[in-house]
């Protein structure tokens, strides 16, 4: 879809499974820039974005909210444009008539890299309080860790068959995010 000299109503456009039939976001928006909105199981809107490679950040949206990526709405551009792209973003959030969740309250949960901390159970809480930088270092690691695999079962359940790999070197820091 490459974009019109108008931008298109959120309406006009149609509904896109967020997977396809092997478990993958689409590879035909791979590298593409556009604005994108996504919507749950219900096909309620609970995200808004725009990006330089849509598939880049259908990606990373699905590692952070994978219970709320099951549809999705695009408008490809050919170049980059922030204005075109933020005016298109907002007009779709404006159409909604409501702010979607992912743009307003829970915004951090959608953009953000994910962080375990608040994962850690009392004893590991009370360990990483009694320790050094090092010991900190370990828990957050571990902590991550868990956490990684419990999105991976949850996307494992939502039948994702894509490769993902997470960042390694912010796990110290106790947060998730792709490579």
């Amino acid at each position: 879809m490459t974009a019109p000299t108008e931008n298109p109503t959120l309406a006009s456009l149609e509904y896109v499974p967020y997977l396809d039939e092997n478990g993958c976001i689409s590879e035909d928006v791979r590298g593409k820039i556009g604005v994108y909105a996504i919507f749950d199981r219900d096909k309620k809107l609970v995200f808004v974005g725009y990006s330089r490679d849509i598939y880049l950040s259908l990606k990373q949206h699905l590692i952070r909210q994978p219970q709320g990526c099951y549809w999705l709405k695009f408008q490809t551009i050919t170049r980059p444009n922030r204005t075109i792209l933020e005016e298109m973003r907002r007009a779709w959030i404006e159409e909604n008539g409501v702010i979607p969740p992912g743009n307003g309250e829970e915004e951090n949960f959608w953009t953000q890299p994910i962080d375990a901390k608040p994962a850690m159970t009392d004893e590991e809480k009370a360990q990483y309080e009694q320790t050094d930088e090092l010991g900190q270092t370990k828990i957050l690691k571990k902590v991550a860790r868990r956490v990684e695999e419990n999105i991976k079962e949850q996307l494992a359940n939502r039948k994702v068959k894509m490769d993902i790999r997470f960042n390694p070197k912010i796990k110290e820091q106790g947060l998730l995010d792709l490579k």
